[in-house]
């Protein structure tokens, strides 16, 4: 029974228990009477009779209040104390505990409070021993984390059961791009996460036979054992996968396994068009050749006729035209092969002069005066290409006008960073520079088909020639791109992390003690499920009246930990107007969400990202109410278990008044950020489910099965939409 019921039960006992008592004295008189004493004593009090009820009423209503008082004071507040100080145990909060109540009660809470300050210093002295223990420990992880996070390879390592345990940046961008869905929003993509399956990514057949080798090859005695296959994406990627074998000792026992990831699908292409090259090369010149051959012998006959002499000249030069765009068809496409191939690197600007400076002093014999840079600019660049280009240029230079002396100098500019050649002499005209930028470049004996404008362009940058008349000067500058922390179009690298922030967390060593996937969810320990924790942000309140949502947000718990990196956001074009009494709510306004994907894309998206994990929302009924709705329109069912923060909250604390979130996390000690955002409501509702847990252990509710059944035994279980 809760506190309210149990309250108004207070207030109406005295009364019933007044008219109780009165009614058998007054049976118990009426018995002891004379019937003609009874027939006065009626005629007595019939006139009377409403002032005695008058009477007791006003009985009735002090006893309430006198009841209702002693309730608050003595019963209401030591409940509320019970419930604060269980949540004082359960975790450290800053929550204050509850200070209404008797005299007795707030001596009480004031004795607990000292107690939990005790506690509260021991644990922090128990903390700080335990920190001073545990932090080689730590730093070996850090070290491997970052290691990991640095690498430029895709490193994913999972469990036997393909839980992913650990994964680096690379990794991330990767899977993001070969399985993300055109049109959402980066928050809203990817598949890989900690505690996911592996096998959302990989078929399971392909991971089982790599690992079916690796055991083998364990048993044959291999110290360290691995496998190697090559699978498509669905986007039809190709990724050529090594996976090595985690080893537990004693033994060595098989415990995991690390997959090491490359795309291929360029690689691949390229090879493949150079065999279509060569093949076309050797096949449709053989022809040609044969041709030549003939007609040249036949020249070689002293009594040819003219007639025949001129024709069989006709073929020879026909064939060597023919051979000739043949030969410049095949060398222009493998010079776009070739520009497609080069990698992009980050480098800091200053180590790019010295490199430019270093390659035109050996290249070109010219001295170079190189200015100063700050050290704090970053370039994205083909650096070898960029080196053969300044190169070229300056041996040119060298070469046509006797310059002895150049000069190189690197700053900033915006989003952009100019890179200047710089040099005293002879001015070149504009049609001298076009020439030299469009020619294929040659330094000394080295030769290659790409051209200056070729490197600008693959740099997505620019190239041009001024002078500086008042230094008598002039120098040919590029345009090129600054480094940063975004990825590229071609993945080439992996973005670098900001100075000075903090790295993410993309590992949980934690996981490899994860039982076996098979087992029963019900029965699983609420600590060691994966959740995804969602909020909807929708036109209106009424989901079967037609309202839709706009904005879907969550976020992952797994292993008892919220993953804030790994977050789902993303707004919804509902394709039907939003009520205006709901946008100062969520402040989302009706241009938000114009040209947004629909729920039919954004759907499929959140479906993966909730996949294999239990659902958690606050007042969940009118979030999945929605979701099924669309069931029968996307054949999508989340049909996973679901739990109810607004019902947990019943049941760990059944005689609070409220449980709307605000409430709830101001009881845990919970800031509020972001609140009627999707994403935000979701982190919120995470934060109180990570601080119900230990709430309902007190409770003897350890698991899956038992939170549920014991969600729907809350008298708000019945709410629907």
């Amino acid at each position: 029974m809760n506190l309210q019921r149990r309250a108004l039960l207070a207030a109406a006992a005295p009364a019933l228990l007044l008219g109780a008592w009165v009614a058998l004295t007054a049976g118990m008189v009426w018995a002891t009477l004379a019937p003609a004493e009874r027939d006065l004593l009626s005629e007595v009090l019939a006139s009377r009779l409403a002032l005695v009820l008058m009477a007791w009423m006003v009985v009735s209503v002090l006893l309430a209040m006198l009841a209702q008082r002693l309730f608050r004071d003595h019963v209401a507040a030591v409940a509320r104390l019970d419930e604060a100080t269980r949540v004082q145990l359960a975790e450290r909060t800053d929550a204050a505990l509850p200070d209404g109540g008797g005299s007795a009660v707030r001596s009480l809470a004031q004795a607990i409070a000292a107690l939990v300050a005790q506690r509260t210093a021991l644990q922090d002295d128990m903390q700080q021993q335990v920190l001073s223990a545990s932090r080689q420990v730590d730093q070996e992880r850090r070290r491997l984390a970052a290691l990991m996070a640095e690498l430029t390879q895709s490193v994913v390592v999972c469990n036997l059961d393909g839980q992913v345990l650990l994964y680096n940046q690379r990794a991330r961008l990767q899977f993001r791009t070969l399985s993300g869905t055109p049109g959402l929003a980066e928050g809203a993509s990817g598949l890989i996460g900690l505690g996911r399956s592996i096998y959302t990514v990989f078929e399971r057949p392909l991971v089982d036979h790599a690992l079916e080798t690796i055991r083998q090859r364990l048993a044959r005695g291999v110290a360290q054992p691995s496998a190697q296959f090559v699978t498509t994406t669905r986007g039809g990627q190709l990724l050529r996968v090594q996976m090595a074998a985690v080893l537990d000792q004693p033994g060595p026992v098989l415990g995991g396994f690390v997959l090491m990831l490359d795309n291929v699908t360029r690689e691949f292409e390229q090879e493949a068009l150079r065999d279509q090259l060569l093949h076309a090369m050797t096949e449709g010149s053989r022809g040609a050749l044969a041709n030549l051959q003939a007609a040249v012998d036949m020249l070689g006959y002293p009594d040819l006729e003219p007639a025949m002499h001129a024709r069989f000249l006709g073929v020879v030069r026909e064939e060597t035209a023919a051979l000739t765009e043949r030969v410049q068809h095949f060398a222009q496409t493998a010079a776009t092969g070739l520009k497609t191939r080069w990698p992009m690197e980050d480098m800091r600007g200053a180590d790019l002069l010295a490199a430019i400076a270093r390659r035109i002093e050996s290249a070109a014999r010219l001295q170079v005066d190189a200015a100063p840079v700050d050290d704090a600019l970053w370039l994205r660049v083909d650096s070898f290409s960029l080196m053969q280009a300044l190169a070229y240029l300056a041996a040119r230079l060298a070469d046509e006008f006797g310059i002895t002396q150049t000069g190189l100098r690197l700053s900033g500019a915006g989003p952009r960073a100019h890179l200047d050649l710089v040099w005293r002499g002879q001015v070149m005209s504009t049609e001298t520079v076009m020439s030299w930028e469009l020619d294929p470049m040659r330094i000394g004996n080295d030769a290659t088909p790409l051209s200056v404008r070729d490197i600008v362009d693959r740099h997505g940058g620019a190239f041009w020639f001024e002078r500086e008349r008042t230094r008598h000067e002039a120098f040919f500058r590029f345009l090129l791109p600054l480094a940063s922390g975004q990825d590229t179009t071609d993945g080439d690298a992996a973005p670098a992390l900001s100075a000075g922030a903090e790295r993410p967390e993309y590992y949980d060593f934690d996981l490899f003690q994860t039982g076996a996937a098979g087992s029963d969810l019900e029965s699983r320990p609420l600590a060691g499920l994966a959740y995804t924790v969602f909020d909807t942000e929708t036109t209106g309140l009424e989901p079967s009246a037609g309202d839709e949502i706009i904005q879907i947000g969550a976020t992952r718990i797994v292993n008892g930990r919220l993953l804030p990196q790994e977050g789902f956001e993303q707004l919804v074009d509902p394709q039907r107007p939003i009520s205006p009494a709901s946008i100062p709510i969520h402040g989302i306004q009706p241009a938000m969400v114009a040209g947004q994907p629909t729920i039919d894309q954004v759907l499929p998206a959140f479906h993966a990202f909730a996949q294999d994990t239990v659902l958690v929302a606050h007042n969940a009924a009118f979030d999945m109410r929605f979701l099924q709705l669309k069931e029968e329109r996307t054949g999508l069912r989340f049909d996973q278990p679901v739990l109810d923060t607004l019902l947990l909250s019943t049941v760990v604390h059944p005689h609070q008044e409220s449980h709307a979130l605000e409430a709830i996390a101001q009881r845990l000690g919970i800031a509020v950020q972001g609140r009627h955002t999707a994403l935000g409501d979701a982190t919120v509702t995470a934060q109180v489910f990570l601080k119900l847990l230990p709430l309902l252990a007190d409770k003897g509710i350890h698991t899956l099965g038992q939170a549920r059944a014991a969600s729907r035994e809350s008298y708000l279980a019945r709410v629907g939409y």
